[in-house]
């Protein structure tokens, strides 16, 4: 349709508008801006034709919402696997080593990834079991109960029951609701005869040999005694992945560490040390060397992710996944930028928070990310 012929159809609609009182018109008609060029346009996957299961995660960059937020942290992953320190530049700074092609040209991003404990219940285990196993991620934080569910998975089951159960009952049945999962009691049962042995001869070498135990030390020592390939911290262990839980004491095992102290007291887990080793974890990687942050929930794994990051001045890569609000002020439903304004990531860095269930966007994440793009290390 011609200039021309656009000019005319617009003056015979205001001529059809002319009674409308100005003020009325002005508002409803008020003329847009021209969208800049490139500007993405909203458009979802398509069903017609064969199942596309790859477009059609590619399409939830632009179908708006979450779905972007998504799409977006997909991007924000991917630019984690991709950053090598090759893509600086050198400069009169630069050290000898940081100047050779070859060791540029391997040096990652330091990826930390965080996680709430309900996720170890969930099957979100085995995504995080094949990142650790496959050597994708460079340091592990969780809480107790990350731990712990780990290893009593592989002495039992855990299984789906129903939100809506009703706790009185299950309280008469001996089995512990988490969401719409199950654990029957005995599993911790199960799980108290398997530690009580190990936390006893841990408190031997304590007493012969002086070692000191940290959270992380006992989450690396249970991973090699429960020698079980199905076990997040088994892999871990071996492949030398760091894990640390500050908040140790906080489940189970804080349970069979009390348990403990009556039955052979004296075993000591020093906090502090790893408090040390987890902040230089960050530190350490000077600039122009990068970090990322992969965060799902909230709580401890997310805080103690981040704040080691502002050893360094902040991150430069952040992913954050949950469903928590940032209206009651919680550092769990905070979003990334009040992590700028605490020097916790990089002003310049461009961190994405989508508000998802993590059990439902993980999975994907990882299909997008580390499936597709992870490089295999020396």
């Amino acid at each position: 349709r011609s200039h021309l012929e656009e000019k005319h159809k617009m003056s015979t609609i205001l001529n059809d508008l002319s009674a409308v009182p100005d003020g009325a018109l002005d508002a409803v008609l008020l003329k847009s801006v021209e969208m800049p060029e490139g500007t993405p346009t909203v458009r979802g996957y398509d069903f017609e034709g064969p199942l596309n299961l790859q477009k059609m995660l590619d399409c939830m960059m632009t179908s708006g919402y979450q779905a972007t937020q998504f799409g977006r942290c997909v991007d924000e992953v991917n630019r984690m696997l991709k950053w090598r320190l090759s893509d600086e530049s050198i400069d009169d700074t630069t050290d000898e080593e940081e100047r050779d092609p070859a060791y540029r040209a391997s040096l990652r991003c330091k990826i930390f990834l965080g996680f709430t404990s309900n996720l170890i219940s969930s099957g979100v285990r085995e995504q995080l079991r094949y990142l650790v196993k496959n050597k994708m991620i460079d340091v592990l934080v969780t809480t107790a109960g990350g731990v712990e569910e780990d290893f009593i998975k592989c002495l039992a089951p855990t299984y789906l029951g129903d939100f809506a159960l009703k706790g009185a009952e299950l309280r008469k049945q001996g089995l512990n609701r988490i969401g719409n999962l199950l654990v029957p009691n005995d599993n911790y049962c199960k799980f108290e005869d398997w530690i009580m042995p190990i936390l006893d001869a841990m408190k031997k070498e304590q007493d012969e040999t002086g070692v000191v135990w940290t959270p992380s030390k006992v989450i690396h020592r249970l991973g090699l005694e429960i020698n079980n390939e199905e076990s997040v911290y088994y892999w871990a262990a071996k492949m030398n992945i760091p894990v640390y839980c500050p908040a140790l004491t906080d489940g189970s095992i804080g349970d069979m560490l009390y348990f403990h102290s009556f039955k052979n007291p004296g075993l000591v887990v020093d906090l502090v040390q790893d408090v040390r080793a987890m902040n230089d974890e960050a530190r350490t990687v000077g600039r122009p060397k990068k970090t990322g942050m992969i965060i799902l929930g909230g709580g401890v794994p997310k805080h103690h992710i981040n704040n080691a990051n502002l050893m360094r001045n902040g991150a430069d890569f952040s992913v954050s996944i949950n469903t928590a609000q940032e209206f009651d002020g919680s550092d769990s439903g905070a979003k990334p930028d009040e992590a700028v304004s605490w020097g916790k990531i990089r002003p310049e860095a461009t961190p994405v928070k989508v508000h998802a269930d993590a059990s439902i966007m993980f999975p994907l994440l990882v299909a997008q990310t580390f499936k597709r793009n992870f490089e295999p290390k020396p």
